[in-house]
């Protein structure tokens, strides 16, 4: 049986053939689903990276093997330093070009002007509605016009990922193709890959930042809590997310 990777490329298939195609990869290396990609989508996909260290692993594995891949991400204005610092490391080493979006200034001058600063920890609407203008509506203008995007979700980072599939149709951005490569890989295996290739990663990752986002929003976390514990930690943990990735 031939594998998908030696099927003859089309010019365009319909997003229902590139789902397909794509879950027949669920089970292949990673390396190939990056060769795929890069034959079947090239510039029309992206990756979407907070600079975390998943993220890294897959701007690493795009370099290699899909280098027409696009990056891109969300300054929400909240970033840490550390990321900001990535990011240049990333420019400077792989001679790649990091798109940006930015929230939509007056949206964020009403939301500062009128509800302060720390509106976000009031309650879960105001943190939500933070969330949609940093980082959702940015989200959408950075998906336009691209077939697929591609994250380093894993099941294994906390209760709210633990059922998120290898691919899908992205019913919030009009059944775009959403690949999650990493999803099965473990904590372990992500580092392992790290290490043996020498990729750069945030510097908060050393102290104790599993997982990184704005810096309000995002602390250091004991050895037995999750990965994502240190984000938005005064809430439940059920509701551990910014509307980018909504939990079914």
């Amino acid at each position: 049986m031939s594998s998908p990777l030696s099927a003859t490329t089309l010019a365009a298939s319909s997003p229902s053939a590139l789902l397909d195609e794509a879950r027949a990869l669920a089970n292949a290396p990673v390396e190939e689903v990056f060769t795929w990609v890069e034959r079947r989508l090239g510039a029309r996909a992206a990756i979407a990276s907070s600079f975390g260290v998943e993220d890294m692993v897959l701007i690493d594995l795009a370099r290699k093997h899909a280098p027409s891949l696009r990056v891109f991400t969300l300054d929400t204005g909240r970033l840490p330093p550390e990321t900001y610092e990535l990011i240049e490391v990333v420019r400077n080493r792989y001679g790649l070009a990091v798109e940006t979006f930015f929230p939509e200034r007056a949206r964020v001058e009403t939301l500062e002007s009128t509800k302060g600063y720390f509106s976000f920890r009031k309650s879960l609407e105001a943190r939500k509605e933070c969330c949609a203008i940093r980082k959702v509506e940015p989200l959408r203008r950075a998906l336009a016009g691209r077939e697929a995007w591609m994250t380093g979700l894993r099941r294994e980072q906390s209760v709210t990922r633990t059922a998120i599939e290898f691919v899908e149709a992205d019913a919030e951005h009009g059944g775009l193709l959403k690949l999650n490569p990493l999803a099965t890989w473990t904590r372990q295996d992500v580092w392992a890959y790290v290490k043996e290739h020498a990729v750069p990663y945030n510097s908060l990752h050393d102290r104790g930042y599993p997982s990184i986002g704005c810096a309000p929003c995002t602390r250091a976390v004991k050895p037995y809590e999750d990965e994502r514990a240190g984000r938005w930690w005064w809430e439940a943990r059920e509701h551990s997310e910014c509307g980018l990735h909504p939990v079914r």
